[in-house]
């Protein structure tokens, strides 16, 4: 290290020679210095510290605050922590949840791809039984098909709906919506081969109009339908009862079409609700992300539920 004397090699005007000790043992280094002087940025303005460089290094850092310069520099000890609005964390930004988002987004992803799959085999089967008359001939020759469906459906429905465990745990939830959606839409199958080709076909555009226009909505409205549950369920007791009442005045074309028309509406409210249930964020309540064979299995039964009334309406206003 040069001393402080104002003299510095290569300064010919310089009195009194070249310092003490002459230059550092090894010669000049490979190349000469560099021109220009020194490196670019230099050493920190102003004057070099009395007394040199701290010989111990970097001072400890002060509790409260970061590892900074040490003091020989003529700088603090250390960097205040950073604080809001610094680059530590932006104030603007500050709880909110990535992770929570993005889990609820592979969410709807991954219900919307298990509800395509199950329109897909629903709509095989109503395609099958409507349009290819072997196979409807072999189901009305063996009617015990049916009924082992409809046992099928209801024991996978309420198992799914009262066991949180079979629901949740993969493989087992994958096998039970399997086992429900084959009977669920055999039992389609069947009852759409009772109608006209045209109309059965008629209500699946229909019913693929309204679900998709139904979904936009809910994702888009500022309205929250989630709180409308014990509503939805009072509508759903009142449309069972009349149901019950209409099976006891058969051949009324009128009831048959204003019951239809009420399931159909009541279901479509269900479609809004559980969508919303899914996507959660905004509204007041969600459904859990570990739910996505039951959030499946909910959007499945009303877009079901909203092509039968359909299917209802059309075939009491052609009879």
């Amino acid at each position: 290290m040069w001393q402080n004397s104002g003299v510095y090699p290569g300064d010919q005007s310089a009195q009194g020679g070249y310092p003490q000790g002459g230059y550092p043992q090894g010669g000049y280094p490979q190349g000469g210095y560099p021109q220009g002087g020194y490196p670019q940025g230099g050493y920190p303005p102003g004057a070099y510290p009395q007394a040199g460089y701290p010989q111990a290094g970097y001072p400890a850092p002060q509790p409260g605050v970061q590892p900074g310069y040490g003091a020989g520099f003529g700088e603090p000890a250390g960097y205040p922590a950073p604080g809001p609005g610094s680059l530590g964390e932006d104030a603007d930004v500050k709880g909110f949840d990535f992770t929570e988002q993005s889990i609820r987004k592979a969410f709807v992803r991954k219900v919307y791809s298990i509800l395509m799959a199950q329109l897909v085999v629903t709509l095989g089967f109503i395609t099958l039984l409507t349009y290819h008359q072997p196979t409807q001939l072999w189901v009305r020759r063996n009617p015990y098909l049916f009924w082992i469906a409809f046992v099928a459906v209801i024991v996978c429905l309420i198992v799914m709906s009262c066991c949180g465990n079979v629901r949740r745990q993969a493989p087992m939830n994958f096998v039970f919506l399997g086992i429900f959606t084959v009977a669920e839409s055999f039992l389609l199958g069947v009852t759409s081969s009772m109608y006209d080709s045209s109309a059965v076909m008629m209500a699946v555009g229909i019913t693929a109009a309204i679900c998709l226009t139904l979904t936009i909505f809910a994702t888009q409205t500022k309205y929250d339908f989630t709180a409308m549950g014990g509503a939805l369920l009072c509508a759903t007791v009142v449309l069972l009862l009349f149901g019950i009442i209409a099976m006891f005045i058969p051949g009324n074309k009128i009831v048959t079409l204003v019951y239809a028309s009420l399931g159909a509406l009541l279901f479509s409210l269900y479609l809004i609700y559980d969508t919303q249930l899914m996507l959660g964020g905004k509204h007041k309540y969600s459904i859990s992300p570990e739910e996505y064979v039951f959030a499946a299995l909910n959007l499945y039964l009303d877009i079901i539920n909203i092509f039968i009334y359909i299917l209802t309406i059309i075939g009491a206003s052609r009879d």
